[in-house]
């Protein structure tokens, strides 16, 4: 049978996820092999260097580099706070002394013989990372991190904003064609997580984050109005860092766009249920797509997979088209023909052929396409 590798989403009923959760420097693992833990678990912490001052004394006391050391009325590790005299010139006759004060709380970390300045590391920035998931660890790596094994309903997006959150899901819309509208979202959405249709406006999702709403799911959003949200214009899509109120996962694409019937349907069986959500999207340099992960309990039986990424489409694959013109679209493999084929563009390319949900057969450029995991 013919097969291709192409990329692809995954929309999974039941599913066994692991999630590393690393420390960015070497720190303190609060965790042990085995424990069971709650999105709010601490699993590990560190403190990361403080910003560092530079204080060029030389040129404020108007002397040689080399006789700064002398001026200092601080050594090297003393904890210092804002006003303190750092360094004191020796004036003429005990007169006429010019002062160094020090300009922020923090530590002397250097005092520099050739350049006359003075560096002050300020405080430690505390770090701590949190489970994300309800589940169990299952690896402990001491000083950097753990992995979390947990049962879970999972569904990729295709694009996200914000990072890690968690809350309730809430189906708010009666259908996965319908949008979501300002009047839609209500005072008691605080801290919820809300599943829209086809679209989400920008003043919807200004209302959802002036409730306090911990996300949104989409099936589409404008592009254009990111700018609107993030404030700059986004190129390469690397997000998760952006500091937003409710993070955004968008299931199918940017425009007006049905969400696909499974992935609503599964979302409508979890309506209530705790969720975590992350909108962290990176198509560089490593994939990274936006997900939402409904934990199950640990004895939930995985569900057989029908369609599986890593063996690649073929025939009776479920796929999703990702360009024009049959964007968005949702259709399965009916064969995919070795020989290349001449598109309107005169390209020889090769293609599928694809059977769409409502029964029409169109022929796709492989390249074209996505793969979605279900069970």
């Amino acid at each position: 049978m013919a097969h291709a590798y192409t990329p692809g989403l995954k929309v999974l009923h039941a599913t066994t996820i692991k999630k590393s959760r690393i420390l960015p420097l070497k720190g303190e693992v609060l965790v042990n092999d085995g424990d069971l833990v709650t999105p709010e678990t601490i699993v590990c912490s560190t403190n990361l260097p403080g910003n560092v001052q530079m204080v060029n004394v030389a040129n404020l006391l108007n002397i040689e580099p080399a006789e700064v050391a002398d001026m200092m009325k601080k050594s090297i590790g003393d904890v210092v706070q804002p006003g303190d005299l750092l360094a004191e010139s020796a004036g003429i006759f005990g007169m006429f002394k010019s002062k160094v004060e020090v300009p922020t709380a923090g530590t002397i970390e250097h005092i520099s013989n050739t350049t006359g300045q003075v560096v002050i590391r300020e405080a430690p920035i505390p770090v701590q990372v949190d489970a994300y998931i309800s589940g169990r660890v299952c690896e402990v790596t001491p000083e950097e991190g753990v992995v979390i094994e947990s049962k879970a309903a999972m569904i990729q997006g295709i694009f996200g904003i914000g990072g890690e959150t968690r809350g309730e899901l809430k189906i708010v819309v009666k259908d996965r064609e319908s949008e979501l509208m300002p009047e839609d979202i209500k005072p008691e959405h605080k801290g919820k997580i809300l599943v829209a249709g086809s679209y989400v406006s920008l003043a919807a999702y200004r209302k959802a984050a002036s409730v306090g709403a911990a996300g949104i799911v989409t099936g589409g959003f404008d592009y254009n109005q990111l700018k609107d949200i993030l404030g700059y214009t986004l190129g390469v899509a690397i997000t998760g860092s952006e500091e937003l109120t409710t993070t955004m996962v968008v299931t199918e694409g940017f425009g007006r766009i049905n969400m696909a019937d499974r992935t609503f349907d599964l979302l409508k069986e979890h309506d209530g249920d705790f969720a975590s959500i992350n909108g962290a999207t990176q198509i560089r340099a490593g994939v990274i797509r936006p997900e939402i992960v409904i934990t199950l309990p640990a004895d939930t039986k995985e569900s057989t997979k029908a369609d599986d990424i890593s063996a690649g489409v073929s025939d009776g694959s479920l796929v999703r088209v990702i360009r024009a013109p049959y964007f968005g679209r949702l259709g399965r493999i009916k064969s995919l023909p070795p020989e290349l084929q001449q598109m309107e563009s005169e390209t020889m390319v090769r293609i599928a052929v694809i059977e769409f949900e409502k029964g029409d057969v169109k022929t796709v450029p492989r390249a074209n396409l996505e793969m979605v995991e279900t069970d």
